[in-house]
């Protein structure tokens, strides 16, 4: 009896239950990358005017997406991002701990790998039109690192940013035309993650997109000041199940 009364209050969700993987790979490069550790004595450097990119920014990222009584969606996303600089200073440069001297060659690391769990409600739809609106606990795995051979300094920041989800479509039978994304803004700092471009649903399991997705923001506290802008041209792939 109590196995049926189980299945009973989970049908419903087994009823309107589906499942989404999605995976996007892009190519990236940057307007800016500021730089300035300590924030009150460090010197501000910008990794992408001081420094050349060693390597194309080819990131990617991971998105499972589970889908019940039909307006109500889980996800959790891994976007993991790094960047390796190279190049000669143009002056000495104090960072972290580490005084690193001007004309020396200098090798740069930028990490921010992102994981976050999101749910989305749908608010609005109509034949053509869909907007979903929710919350996103964000994890931020970050660090920049300095060497130049004989010395070599570094900062990590594992942290938590809630951010505000929204999700805007239209869609004309196999074309779909997709904005969406997370931010979030405050007076220590802001962080956008958003993505505008063009999905073709080949059939009821499979769709790729293509677009632009921008990710811009940053922290100014105590420890550091840090802000970067990345502009990712984009190709992905899902499937619904």
């Amino acid at each position: 009896m109590n196995k049926y009364y189980l299945f009973v209050l989970i049908l419903p969700f087994l009823s309107f239950s589906q499942f989404k993987i999605e995976v996007e790979g892009a190519l990236g490069f940057q307007s800016y990358n500021e730089v300035r550790v300590p924030n009150e004595d460090g010197t501000k450097f910008d990794l992408t005017e001081d420094f050349s990119i060693r390597e194309p920014v080819i990131p990617f990222r991971t998105r499972i997406t589970y889908t019940f009584k039909e307006k109500n969606h889980f996800s959790a996303l891994y976007a993991p991002l790094n960047v390796r600089y190279s190049g000669i200073a143009n002056e000495d440069l104090f960072f972290q701990n580490t005084q690193f001297s001007a004309l020396e060659d200098i090798r740069a690391n930028y990490q921010f790998n992102s994981y976050r769990l999101t749910y989305r409600r749908d608010v609005w739809k109509t034949d053509h039109w869909y907007l979903g609106l929710g919350l996103t606990a964000k994890i931020r795995d970050a660090k920049i690192r300095l060497s130049n051979g004989e010395n070599s300094d570094q900062i990590t920041d594992l942290g938590f940013v809630p951010l505000i989800r929204f999700y805007l479509t239209y869609t004309n039978n196999k074309h779909q035309a997709i904005f969406e994304g997370d931010g979030l803004a405050s007076t220590q700092g802001r962080a956008f993650d958003v993505f505008a471009g063009y999905q073709y649903l080949i059939d009821e399991h499979w769709s790729v997109k293509v677009g632009y997705r921008a990710v811009e923001g940053g922290a100014d506290v105590e420890d550091i000041y840090n802000f970067t802008w990345f502009h990712l041209a984009t190709f992905g792939i899902s499937y619904q199940f």
